[in-house]
């Protein structure tokens, strides 16, 4: 039985093929989704400036982003979550799987090959390696 599954979701077209997938399980009212959107930074924990003012750009595509699932949220015939994370991607979705002990991680794969693959990474072959649960990877059509 699935009690809490966390879905990996980016601002792309392709999230919503990721949640109808997930839909076909047939969620049950006391079923968790956590929609996780992780935003890269590009810095590593240790240059990020805590003291300093965050720029007005991060605000607003935050807010978007927010706006975006809790769109998705609405949709949900369940109890859900909002995280949205800063980080590496892989490594974000793994952290939130382990504290909400999640039984089910739902991700998307964009389907690259070759260099592409070697130079932009696999977020859901990293998550799918080092999982706490099983993991739904999702490919684009």
């Amino acid at each position: 039985m699935l009690n809490t599954i966390l879905v990996a979701i980016d601002n792309s077209e392709f999230a919503v093929q990721v949640l109808q997938a997930v839909e076909l399980f047939k969620l049950k009212p006391t079923t968790k989704v956590i929609l996780v959107h992780v935003v890269t930074s590009g810095i590593s924990d240790f240059e990020a400036a805590v003291d300093r003012p965050h720029s007005q750009g991060n605000e607003i595509a935050y807010r978007e982003v927010e706006k975006l699932l809790q769109s998705y949220q609405q949709k949900l015939p369940c109890q859900s979550e909002l995280e949205i994370v800063s980080g590496e991607p892989a490594e974000e979705i793994l952290r939130l799987a382990n504290i909400y002990k999640a039984d089910l991680i739902a991700i998307g794969c964009r389907g690259l090959t070759g260099v592409k693959r070697i130079l932009a990474g696999s977020v859901s072959a990293e998550v799918v390696a080092e999982a706490p649960c099983s993991v739904l990877v999702v490919r684009s059509r």
